[in-house]
């Protein structure tokens, strides 16, 4: 188990306007997860990105979130994603592969600390990939539909605010910290249309291992939970056990929603 609390304690209390978020009761979860138009196209998407052999095991989401936030972005239809937290791209190509039928103005934006896509570095390499994010994604035709940020995911953020977009949904997976969770969800709460949703990654309810090896990571869960004992409305809602596996003989997921209460 990861040092409590990760300077949490000493940061000042943040303003968290939850105005925007979607209410907890307009959210229903197994009709995302059992949709059965989206159980239809999910094999076609995924034969396709499946081709790149993406390996499990490299810190990112594993295959059943991938198909997961899949699932979510069908239901909920955004317009404009954010993601925070590129990586290998893994859950990068599914949330592109889910807006692909819209209607022709939906895109993702997705921030990394690092260059992901660097023709000298290759850091795509060092995890057993054999292409580039935006490689991938050109070749699956999802190229346009992707913007890449290389940079802070605050000051990302922060240079979004008063601007004439903003996201209806956005997923945080960077920096795990709870000190780092703790200042992301205010700054994605001032970026987030009205309706909007945030996603969470590495969410532990009461810090409780999920799966059979114990592990538990727990800045997402400590700064939901001071954001929610200064008074911030809002709730998380963990996606639970999956129709399908995840990980380790399990189909539980660390994945969950933060909702307006």
């Amino acid at each position: 188990m990861n040092p409590p609390a990760d300077g949490l304690d000493a940061l000042e209390t943040l303003d968290c306007d939850t105005a925007a978020l979607r209410a907890l009761e307009a959210v229903h979860l197994a009709d995302i997860l059992h949709s059965a138009e989206t159980g239809r196209r999910w094999p076609l998407d995924e034969a396709a990105i499946a081709a790149f052999a993406i390996p499990d095991g490299t810190g990112g989401v594993n295959p059943g979130d991938r198909r997961a936030l899949y699932h979510l972005i069908k239901a909920l239809r955004p317009r404009s994603v954010l993601e925070i937290g590129t990586h290998i791209g893994a859950s990068t190509l599914h949330i592109a592969a889910a807006l692909r039928d819209g209607d022709g103005t939906s895109g993702l934006t997705t921030v990394d600390i690092r260059d992901v896509n660097h023709a000298q570095d290759r850091p795509w390499l060092r995890h057993g990939c054999r292409h580039s994010p935006a490689d991938m994604l050109d070749r699956l035709g999802l190229g346009g539909l992707v913007t890449f940020v290389a940079g802070d995911s605050l000051d990302y953020m922060a240079s979004c605010v008063g601007g004439a977009d903003g996201f209806d949904v956005v997923f945080l997976d960077g920096d795990h910290s709870a000190a780092a969770v703790y200042r992301e969800i205010p700054a994605a709460l001032r970026i987030l249309r009205p309706g909007g949703v945030i996603v969470l990654h590495d969410y532990f309810p009461e810090l409780k291992p999920l799966w059979s090896n114990g592990f538990v990571l727990e800045g997402p869960y400590l700064a939901t939970e001071r954001l929610r004992r200064e008074g911030a409305g809002l709730v998380a809602l963990p996606l639970g056990a999956l129709p399908w596996p995840t990980k380790l003989g399990s189909c539980v997921t660390s994945l969950a929603l933060l909702l307006r209460a």
